[in-house]
């Protein structure tokens, strides 16, 4: 006799709980996801605490091992959900995936006094965890075609500031000198820098009256030029928002891509039917 279940229909089941999230069990996979996600953070940032991990290690050694294991086993999934596992793995979020899960994988085959430093670097990788938190956050798709659109006025913009701080940093230098601190054109520059930027490390400044005043039109400068890149942007989140395309949570069988029109039959990467 044989069975009306479908070929593949446990793939497909599994490709939407896990790449879209219509269904009730897809939601409660990516809560789980995201809540170890954080998790995860949390424990890198408290086991950095020198007095914390003494205490604790054992208990930050264990949870994390139990976490990487469930990045795994969601690595795994994700993997073999998809009829072209390479779309996924060789994919943004794909690396992200596999760079946040083999650090503790690592740390098993890296032993010794000498790889000390080396592993703690590779600990850290472990902090690539929190980009898995953007596929599940739905407004960065504007934010994203936002800064994509205005990519070409910012660089403008960018060096437009670039060649202020080179103009500025020279003045400086030729105003103040070495024994105010600046010994030199880039030095001078990076003064330019941390003071338009309105940060101002204090560990450079001008004493001469002239280069205070520099100084002084530096910094009103500095707050008219920080909104700048505000407006752009914002011009740009603002046409995307009102062209009211609505997206839905379908993802590709095929190449695992998303973010596809309300009422789309088809993908828009493969062509491969939704």
């Amino acid at each position: 006799m044989k069975s009306n279940v479908p070929k593949n229909a446990w793939r497909a089941r599994l490709h939407e709980i896990i790449y879209e999230a219509d269904s009730r069990e897809g939601k409660v996979f990516d809560l789980i996801i995201i809540v170890a996600i954080l998790f995860s953070i949390l424990l890198v940032m408290l086991e950095s605490v020198k007095e914390l991990d003494a205490r604790y290690h054992a208990f930050f050694n264990i949870s994390e091992w139990v976490i990487t294991i469930l990045f795994t086993i969601e690595y795994i999934l994700r993997v073999i959900s998809v009829k072209k596992p390479k779309s996924y793995i060789f994919s943004f979020y794909g690396v992200i995936d596999f760079l946040s899960t083999i650090p503790k994988y690592l740390s098993l085959f890296i032993g010794g006094a000498h790889a000390l430093v080396a592993l703690r670097a590779l600990r850290l990788l472990r902090i690539f965890r929190i980009l898995k938190l953007v596929r599940f956050v739905g407004a960065t798709n504007n934010l994203g075609k936002a800064l994509k659109a205005s990519r070409f006025k910012i660089f403008v913009f960018i060096s437009a500031v670039l060649i202020i701080c080179v103009i500025i940093g020279t003045l400086m230098y030729l105003i103040e000198g070495d024994p105010s601190g600046f010994t030199s054109i880039p030095r001078s520059i990076y003064w330019a820098i941390v003071t338009l930027t309105t940060v101002g490390y204090g560990d450079i400044a001008p004493q001469t009256a002239v280069g205070q005043l520099l100084a002084s039109l530096v910094m009103i400068l500095g707050y008219g030029i920080i909104a700048i890149p505000t407006g752009i942007v914002g011009a740009e989140m603002a046409k995307e928002m009102g062209q009211n395309i609505d997206l839905n949570t379908n993802a590709c069988e095929n190449c695992s891509e998303g973010n596809h029109k309300d009422g789309a039959k088809y993908c828009y990467k493969c062509g491969e039917v939704l």
